[in-house]
This record gives structure tokens, sequence and C-alpha cells, in this order.
């Protein structure tokens, strides 16, 4: 096994990388930033290097310092956690390159997966449904664009290949607006993203988010850890995850789950990754894969009894899955909740020092988190501070810790959105289950503070 791993990230996935190593008997070497240098993993860590000031161009994103602090430091693979460089295929070819195992898929896997007309293309050749589309990027030429979108059937949403997070989408209604919301979004795409392509899908009125969990091996093993309910968003940005998702028959998600790891097994895939789909009237169509670990995996840790990060690091090494499909068993329910340096209800960020830190506990809770008392949020990076996840033997019982959790956490000094989660925790449709994407939105409408 490996003996030093560098852990390139920040938060709280840094600290939760961190833990898996120290329960591995591997040392971990953290990198931060000027910003992060009273974080708690830095303090916690075997070795600990700043790579740059606050801005994430000049440290978190900077790929020479990365691989020279790996050089440095005898570190013999990296991490790169979620978000900055994990789906960064160039920044994996210069850590294989220069000698290290990136922990994650191959650089061509993130190539092909990470172009959302070329993961779509793979995923149809694998047998895995996707939404009604382009076959591929928009053409130039309008009355080709306008007979694309009759075949598809209004409302159709014209995305960015290269585009993530919510950005680089445009909803279209009529073929009158049609042109010109292809010419912005092109724009757009090519300031946001270096890569002006885009794609046309069949805007799906009222679905689920749905992801399936895989982790897969170089020896062309592959298993699925069911499924996730993402479907509480604001803004394309995930708020409240859980696992299993209400009300979706097991015969489907092993149908879906089985596709999944068969497309692994097929382009070749190694490591974890998350297959995304909406899903409506009881279909499910793939939208995008994401190639690292996901911010809500702890739910599906909880449910399956597998940890994603140890399993992650044993599969870069070279080992094998050690589990097959058959040996998977899901049980209980889970569910996690963002907890954001933000207002409950204007979502404006909220920096500073945290002036008193009271983390929950009892039976079924877990927390991830990298702070504490008088810990300073720094203004610099993502909102996110840590996550609550609660595990029931049924759903009800995982809501009801969910509650006390809530009741029990105290964050002074900033504001948070614990009073939003404490009001979702109570709303009928949330707690009744399956409630889609736009469900959050329309709520905010009605609930402003």
């Amino acid at each position: 096994m490996f003996k030093k791993i560098l852990i390139a990230n920040r938060g709280e996935i840094a600290l939760r990388i961190q833990r898996a190593c120290k329960e591995m008997g591997i040392k971990a070497v953290m990198v931060y930033s000027e910003a992060d240098r009273e974080a708690k993993y830095v303090k916690l860590a075997d070795e600990a290097v700043c790579i740059g000031p606050a801005p994430s161009a000049q440290s978190y994103l900077n790929m020479p310092a990365i691989i020279a602090t790996a050089e440095v430091t005898d570190a013999e693979a990296i991490h790169p956690g979620y978000g900055f460089l994990s789906e960064n295929a160039d920044f994996a070819e210069r850590v294989e390159k220069s000698g290290f195992k990136f922990i994650g898929p191959t650089p061509e896997s993130i190539r092909t997966m990470g172009d959302k007309v070329s993961a779509k293309q793979a995923m149809i050749r694998a047998g895995v449904p996707c939404v009604p589309g382009s076959e591929g990027e928009l053409p130039d030429d309008a009355a080709q664009i306008k007979r694309i979108a009759k075949t598809v059937g209004y409302p159709v949403i014209i995305k960015a290949a290269g585009g993530g997070g919510g950005r680089g989408m445009r909803v279209v209604h009529t073929e009158a607006a049609l042109v010109n919301a292809v010419a912005m979004t092109k724009a757009e795409a090519g300031a946001a993203f270096g890569n002006p392509a885009v794609y046309m899908e069949k805007f799906l009125q009222n679905p689920r988010h749905i992801e399936i969990q895989i982790l897969a091996d170089q020896h062309r093993n592959a298993v699925y850890l069911g499924e996730r309910d993402c479907s509480m968003q604001r803004r394309h940005q995930k708020v409240i995850e859980e696992a299993p998702a209400p009300g979706i028959a097991r015969k489907l998600i092993e149908r879906i789950g089985e596709r999944c790891a068969a497309a692994c097994k097929k382009i070749g895939y190694r490591g974890a990754g998350t297959f995304e789909f909406l899903y409506e009237n009881g279909e499910f169509y793939f939208i995008e894969m994401n190639t690292r670990v996901q911010v809500e995996h702890p739910v599906t840790e909880w449910i399956s009894g597998i940890d994603i990060v140890k399993t992650q690091i044993q599969v870069a090494y070279g080992e094998k899955l050690p589990f097959t499909q058959r040996q998977i068993v899901l049980k209980g329910h889970a569910i996690e909740v963002r907890i954001n340096a933000e207002d409950p209800y204007k979502f404006t960020p909220s920096p500073g020092r945290i002036s008193l830190w009271h983390a929950p506990g009892g039976p079924g809770v877990r927390v991830d988190s990298h702070v504490y008392t008088n810990y300073f949020v720094p203004p610099n990076y993502d909102s996110m501070i840590g996550k609550i996840i609660v595990y029931g033997d049924t759903r009800e019982q995982a809501l009801a810790r969910m509650r006390t959790a809530l009741s029990e956490t105290v964050v002074e000094g900033i504001s948070t959105n614990i009073p939003l989660h404490r009001d979702l925790m109570v709303d009928a449709k949330f707690v009744q289950g399956g409630t889609n994407i736009h469900y959050l939105e329309e709520w905010l409408k009605t609930h402003k503070r």
C-alpha cells in the first residue's frame, strides 16, 4: 500500500481523506493556502506545506506547486478530493507523468466523461438511457438547429458541452427564441469554459435528480452501491441528499445500476464515480457522470457499510475491489444536509469567525466538518463548512434523528443555513418524499423571511 499520499484539497473533504489515510496507516501531506493556515486538518497533518496565497488560482489550482510539493515530500500518490482539480484531465495526466499515482480515473476517462457530448455518446453505446436530444454538438446552421428541436419537441434545453455546476444552460420554449438562445449559450460557454460547443436536450418538466454510485478497479470489476436522491436543489446546487430514493422500485434501481456498472467495464473506468440521471414517469435519463468522490458520498457509505474513500485509495494502488456485487447489501436510510456559511433565506455568503461551534451527536449521527470554535471561515472559497449525516432503520427514523441533530447544532458568530434545514425537515411534502428538482425553489418563493 502507499506509504504517503498528498491531499490536494481543503475543507471537510481534506479532513475526510486524511482520516481514511490515518486508518490505513498512510502518512498524509496537506497542501494549504495562506487563508487555510489555521485549518484543523493542517494542524493534524503528518506534513503540511503552504502552496500559495488565498486565491485558488495561485494555490489549490496551481498544478506545478502541488506536484513540486509531492516531489519534495516523497509522496507516492495525489488525492484530489472534489472540486478544484479533481476532474481536470490535464492535471491527472501531469500527476501520472511526474511519476505519481492519481487517485481517480485515468486522464482518458476524465476527458471522455468531462465533455457532456462525448459522455452522452459513450453512454448511448453502453446502453445507458439518455435524454432525447441532439446526436452531438449543435451545428452552426440555423435551419438544422430548428429541425433538431422540432424532432426533440419543445421545451428544449441548450447546454454547454464543457459546463458544470448548473452554469451554461438555457431553456427554450418556442422556435422564435431558439437560434438566439443557442448563440448566447455558445458565447457564454466559450467565455466560462473555454469551449463554445453546445448541445440540445428535451427539457423535462418535473423530474427528480437520482444518481448511482459506482466503484471500479483496473481489473475490469465494477459494482454499484445503490442510488441517492439529490432533488432538493437551489440553482442546480444540491442542498439535501438521501439514500435510498423514496418511492422508486428496487427492480428499476437494479436495472439501471447494472447498466452503469457494465458501462464502467466497457470504458475501462477505475475509481469512484457517479452517474447522474433525471427521473420522470418511471424512466431514467442520463445527464452526466462525475469522475470523482461526491460531496454526498456519506449517505451511500452508511447504507452500504462501504468506505468509498478507502476503496478509492485501494483501487488506485492497483488492488482489486474487495467485494462483489452480490456481497453488497443496502439497508436502512441516510439523509445529509449541507451546512453553508450563508444567510438561510437570502443565501448571501457569511464568512467570518465562528465564536461558538457545537456539533450534534447521538445514535446514527455523523458530522463531517473541519471547523471549530474560533475558526475563521475565509471569504475566498465555497460557503460549505460541513455536513450533518444521519442514519436510521427507516426514513421516518432518519428524519427524526436529523430534526434532533439540527436542534442540537450551535454555530455562533456567522450565519448558516441551519434554520432552512430545520424548516425543510418538517415540510409535509419533503417528509412525504419524492419531491422534484424545482420543489425547493418554488417552496422558497412562499417562505421568504
